[in-house]
C-alpha cells in the first residue's frame, strides 16, 4: 500500500484519528489484497463479528462463575421510630398489680440496632450447570463460523466492489482514447470541410458520434466515481479519502489461475458448519431440559455480626455486639411441573430433526451452486472470448475504413459507422469482463475458497 505523497498509511491513519479529517491531496492506493485485508479489520460487519466472538468468549466465563463460589455481604442500620409493642396477660409472675387491665403492653426491641453478615453459596450438584458450561463452549464455537461468514461475505462484496472500479477505469481509459480517435477525425474532416473537399453532412456525422462519446464518457466518469465510493464503504474507509486502485485485470486473472479455479473441486462450507454448530446447541438444550428432572445440591454458611443499643453511641460498644454462624445443605427436588419440561424436551427434537432437514437442503443447495457458478463462468469465459475478438475486428474494420477514407476512396459515412461499431464492440466486451469477474467471485464463493 503506497500514498502518492510522502506521508505513510500509518502516519495518514494516525492524522484521521487525531484530526478527524485528512487533506483531499492525499491519495491511498490499494491491490485487491491490500483492500480486503483493510477491510477485514475495518468493515463494520467484520468488527462487529470480531467483538461477537470476545462477547462470548466472555459467556464462557459467566458460565463458569456459576459453580464458583457466591459471596455476597450486607450491613444494616436500623432506627426503631416507634418499637413494636406486644401483649402479655396481666396474671402469674408477670402481674402487675398497679395496672387495672388484664394484658400487659410489653416493648421487645431497642432504639438502634445494627448488623453485618456474610454468606457464602456453593453449588455442589446441578446437572444444568455442566450442560451449560459445554453450551457456552458451543456458542464461543458458532461465534467463530459466524464470524468467518461475515468475513467471506464482506471478502466477497470488496472483490466485486474492486472488480467493479477496475473495469470501470479500463473502460474509462479506452473511451478517453476513443474520443481523442473521434476529435482527431473531426478535426480532419472540418478541415476537409473548409477546403471543399468534404459535404457539412459529413462534419455533422462525426459530430454525432463525438458527442455521443463525450456523453458515454461522461457516464463512465460518473460511473467510476461510483464504484470508488462503493468500494470504500465496502472496505469501511471514511468516504473524505480519496482512493486509487493499482493493479490491472491483467494481474488478477491469469488463464492458469482460472484453470486451477474450475478444476477446484470445492472444500466444506461454513454455512453448514454454522448449521452442525445450531445442532449440537440444540442437542445440549435438549440435554439440558432432561437433566432438570434430577434434583440439586447447594452448601451455605452464613456469619453475621448483630449489635444494638438504646443510644446511637453505645450501638458501636464491643459489649453489645454478638456473633451467629449458620452451616447448611439445601437439596432440591423436583416433582411435578405440569409436564413443561416434557413440552420443551418434545420442542427441542422437532427443533433437531428441522435442522438435519435444514443440512440434507444445503448440501444439495451447495452441489447445485458449484454447478452453477462453474457453468457460469466456462460460458461468461466463452462470451469474453467472442467479444474480445469482435472488438479487434471492429477495430480492424475501423482502420481499414480509416485508411479508405485519408485516400479517397471511402466515404466519412463508413468510418463513423465503423466506429459506432467499435465503440458498441468495447462496451460489449467490457460488460462480458464484468460478468466474467462477478462470476469468478461466485464460483470462488461456492468452493469455499475466498480468501
Amino acid at each position: 500500500m503506497r500514498l502518492t505523497t510522502k506521508f505513510s498509511l500509518f502516519g495518514v491513519l494516525l492524522t484521521c484519528l487525531l484530526a478527524g479529517r485528512v487533506s483531499a491531496q492525499e491519495v491511498l492506493e490499494f491491490t485487491l489484497e491490500e483492500s480486503v485485508q483493510y477491510a477485514l479489520e475495518n468493515n463494520a460487519d467484520a468488527k462487529n463479528a470480531l467483538l461477537e466472538t470476545f462477547a462470548s468468549k466472555a459467556s464462557v466465563g459467566e458460565q463458569v462463575a456459576q459453580g464458583l463460589p457466591q459471596i455476597n455481604g450486607s450491613f444494616d442500620f436500623t432506627k426503631n421510630v416507634s418499637i413494636p409493642v406486644m401483649f402479655l396477660p396481666n396474671e402469674g409472675p408477670f402481674a402487675d398489680p398497679d395496672n387495672p387491665s388484664d394484658v400487659l403492653p410489653v416493648q421487645f426491641g431497642v432504639n438502634y440496632q445494627s448488623g453485618i453478615t456474610v454468606t457464602v453459596n456453593q453449588m455442589i450438584f446441578d446437572g444444568s450447570y455442566f450442560v451449560g458450561l459445554k453450551a457456552a463452549r458451543t456458542y464461543r464455537q458458532l461465534s467463530e463460523f459466524d464470524k468467518e461468514k461475515t468475513e467471506n461475505d464482506v471478502i466477497e462484496n470488496v472483490k466485486k466492489a474492486f472488480f467493479t472500479v477496475l473495469v470501470n477505469k479500463e473502460r474509462q481509459e479506452l473511451a478517453e482514447a476513443n474520443l481523442a480517435r473521434i476529435d482527431t477525425l473531426l478535426q480532419e474532416t472540418t478541415a476537409l470541410y473548409e477546403e471543399g473537399f468534404a459535404e457539412k453532412i459529413e462534419v455533422s456525422r462525426v459530430k454525432v458520434q463525438y458527442n455521443n462519446i463525450r456523453t458515454e464518457l461522461d457516464k463512465i466518469n460518473a460511473a467510476t466515481e461510483i464504484s470508488k465510493q462503493l468500494l470504500k464503504v465496502q472496505m469501511g474507509l471514511p468516504i473524505e479519502y480519496e482512493i486509487s486502485v493499482t493493479e490491472s485485470l491483467r494481474d488478477l486473472n491469469q488463464p492458469q489461475q482460472i484453470q486451477e479455479l474450475l478444476d477446484n473441486p470445492g472444500y466444506r462450507r461454513v454455512e453448514m458448519d454454522q448449521l452442525q454448530t445450531n445442532w449440537e446447541l440444540v442437542k445440549l438444550d435438549l440435554k439440558n431440559n432432561t437433566v432438570q428432572y434430577l434434583p440439586s445440591l447447594n452448601a451455605n454458611f452464613t456469619y453475621q455480626r448483630n449489635g444494638a443499643g438504646q443510644e446511637f453511641n453505645t450501638v458501636w460498644d464491643s459489649e453489645n455486639w454478638f456473633t451467629g454462624a449458620f452451616v447448611g445443605l439445601t437439596l432440591n427436588v423436583p416433582i411435578f411441573d405440569g409436564l413443561a419440561k416434557a413440552k420443551r424436551i418434545q420442542q427441542n427434537r422437532i427443533q433437531l430433526q428441522q435442522i438435519e432437514n435444514q443440512m440434507d437442503m444445503l448440501d444439495d443447495n451447495i452441489e447445485v451452486e458449484r454447478f452453477q457458478a462453474r457453468t457460469n463462468l466456462q460460458n461468461n469465459l466463452k462470451t469474453l472470448d467472442v467479444q474480445r475478438e469482435n472488438m479487434e475486428l471492429a477495430t480492424e474494420v475501423y482502420e481499414i475504413s480509416r485508411i479508405k477514407y485519408s485516400e479517397g476512396v471511402g466515404s466519412n459515412l463508413e468510418v463513423v459507422e465503423a466506429d459506432s461499431d467499435l465503440v458498441e464492440a468495447e462496451i460489449n466486451y467490457y460488460s462480458a469482463l464484468y460478468d466474467a469477474l462477478i462470476s469468478k467471485v461466485d464460483l470462488e464463493k461456492a468452493l469455499g475458497i475466498l480468501r
